[in-house]
């Protein structure tokens, strides 16, 4: 399977810190979205598109492990990797490193596809698994 995994880098934002200068605690699920929307985006897939085709993707499960606090003006690296092919829920695990290579977080994310039609869970849509497979 090819795109298993992507990574980008993020520059820390005064604003996105606390009094101490460490990234406040809840940025950190905006670099994991980050992440993962440029995943699907280099996958060929867009949360715009996916939308406009009726399908949303919530997430249903985030954990966050804090290693080492991330700074202001750091440099991260957010590395994205798909679990498994996805089926009804996708799956992603994250690492986010500053300039040094020190893990900042760990992380899992869990989101589902629902129907915007129906408004309940729905299999992953053949255009993305198509995407995953080997060519």
């Amino acid at each position: 399977m090819k795109h298993f995994s992507d990574q980008l880098q993020v520059r820390v934002r005064y604003a996105e810190t606390d009094q101490m200068g460490y990234v406040y605690y809840g940025n950190y699920a905006q670099y994991l979205e980050l992440g993962r929307v440029e995943w699907l985006r280099k996958l060929g897939v867009s949360y715009r598109s996916m939308e406009d085709s009726g399908v949303m993707l919530p997430v249903v499960r985030m954990t966050i492990h804090y290693k080492s606090p991330g700074k202001y003006d750091d440099l991260l690296t957010v590395h994205t990797r798909l679990q498994q092919l996805p089926s009804v829920k996708i799956g992603f695990d994250y690492l986010i490193t500053n300039e040094t290579g020190e893990t900042v977080i760990e992380a899992e994310v869990v989101l589902a596809f629902i129907s915007m039609e129906t408004n309940r869970p729905m299999k992953c849509p053949d255009y993305i698994l198509d995407k995953l497979q080997p060519r």
